[in-house]
């Protein structure tokens, strides 16, 4: 059941934002005069065709691969054109108008993503103030100065609001510096500290590294965590977890919720550790020897088990509901989508120049897995994911390669500066070479997404 939500919510996300993206496209050449022949969201055979009604005729189409989608002009180098309707071909437009066309579809992502953001902002978003819980002794934290009770309030040039502003903050710091400013609150008072990173810190960068590499756990959540399930052969069972038993404490160390006691066990491959647990009111302590796995090339430990969580509660004013009027949302979702436009490039540089790992880079399965989640957490949180997706997807057919948006824009711009359009030599290289990118950039994401899971 679960899989077959994922894959609903990834294909109803990939139809919006693939709708969004072709409108734009489809809405600008309908504006300049361009003859739209096809607005099909997928690829393939139709599975629902609808022709309109308007001088165009145009073909509006629902495909039976749902992996993308496409607007197709009238264009004399396809096909033989009407001489009555060859000023309408996009070959006789103008090259600005040209340009426009194929700018829209990722201008018309990122309105959408601030769209989004804007809808968030009204409705009213829960955030977690960054609070520091423990520091890990002997890690770049400590040596810091940073302590338990902490509230992080800036990094570097950035402030933070939040524990998701904290992290894409860090994240933006490490892949740029040796050394990370940060000013924390302590008892009313803001005191600046520096922290002071390893020679190599790509390694922080990989998914789920950033703080735990760097030796903090923020305040969290408080909630039971019980075994739901113990697999026979586990780790789990051999230690003598049963299901129902509630899960207290780790080396004598209070578990707050099923996070906390996850990471604790992934932290410790080929370690024994003391576990507390509550069974029908008796108190008990099991040693478990934590056998190691690999995941993405890191060894980590694993029980074996399935777990579930509480309803979850925090200590106060460690959370609070921020709510925007219609002006301010706006201003909010411009912003938001400019800041998340603006690391999304910086990150794709960085894992070009190699200071960023590319295990940041998702495929489908992934992907899926995310909408899938979303999904299930609410309609907010679905809005969300759009807005992350949406951006993405506006800034990467940005990017100059020929198979993409932007790369059409750099064959207009060169027409536009030579004053003849590039050679069919020359435009076939550079199809060759688009293609020939794409096809590692989906081979690296597909390996992360298979890696992951076969680990």
């Amino acid at each position: 059941m679960t899989i077959v939500i994922f894959i609903a919510a990834f294909l109803v996300a990939i139809g919006i934002l693939v709708a969004v993206h072709e409108f734009g496209h489809y809405w600008v050449a309908k504006k300049l005069g361009f003859k739209v022949l096809r607005f099909s969201i997928g690829f393939g055979k139709p599975l629902l065709k609808r022709v309109g009604h308007d001088q165009d005729r145009t073909e509006y189409c629902l495909a039976a691969i749902p992996l993308g989608g496409y607007v197709k002009l009238l264009d004399e180098r396809e096909g033989d054109v009407d001489p009555a309707e060859l000023h309408r071909s996009f070959t006789r437009r103008p090259v600005t108008h040209r340009i426009a066309v194929l700018l829209a579809g990722p201008a018309m992502n990122l309105i959408f993503a601030a769209l989004l953001y804007a809808i968030l902002a009204m409705a009213g978003n829960e955030i977690v103030k960054p609070f520091v819980g423990q520091v890990r002794l002997d890690s770049p934290a400590a040596a810091a100065g940073i302590r338990s009770g902490d509230e992080i309030v800036r990094v570097g040039d950035y402030q933070v609001p939040d524990t998701e502003e904290l992290q894409i903050d860090l994240l933006r710091a490490v892949s740029g510096n040796a050394a990370i400013p940060i000013v924390v609150r302590r008892d009313g008072a803001e005191i600046a500290l520096t922290i002071h990173l390893a020679a190599d810190a790509r390694e922080l960068t990989e998914p789920g590294r950033l703080l735990s590499g760097l030796g903090i756990d923020l305040s969290t959540w408080r909630a039971d965590t019980r075994v739901e399930s113990v697999p026979s052969g586990s780790a789990g069972e051999r230690a003598g977890l049963r299901v129902g038993d509630k899960l207290v404490s780790v080396d004598a160390q209070r578990i707050a919720n099923i996070a906390q006691f996850i990471d604790t066990v992934s932290a410790a491959p080929d370690k024994t550790l003391s576990i507390g647990v509550e069974r029908g009111g008796a108190k008990l302590t099991l040693t478990v020897a934590v056998p190691r796995v690999m995941d993405q090339g890191r060894a980590i430990g694993r029980l074996g088990i399935t777990l579930a969580e509480g309803e979850r509660s925090w200590p106060a004013g460690y959370v609070e509901t921020r709510r925007s009027g219609p002006l301010e949302a706006l201003d909010v979702g411009a912003r938001k989508t400019w800041e998340m436009s603006a690391l999304t490039v910086q990150m794709l540089w960085r894992i070009l120049t190699g200071e960023v790992s590319a295990k940041n880079i998702n495929g489908p399965i992934s992907i899926a897995e995310f909408a899938g989640i979303s999904a299930s957490l609410g309609l907010m949180a679905f809005l969300s994911f759009l807005a992350i997706i949406s951006v993405s997807l506006g800034v990467l057919n940005l990017a100059p390669v020929p198979l993409l948006d932007g790369g059409q824009v750099v064959y207009q711009l060169v027409e536009a500066v030579k004053g003849s359009p590039l050679s069919e030599r020359a435009q076939n290289f550079g199809q060759q070479v688009g293609i020939a990118l794409l096809v590692v950039l989906m081979s690296l994401a597909f390996y992360n997404d298979i890696s992951r899971h076969l680990n």
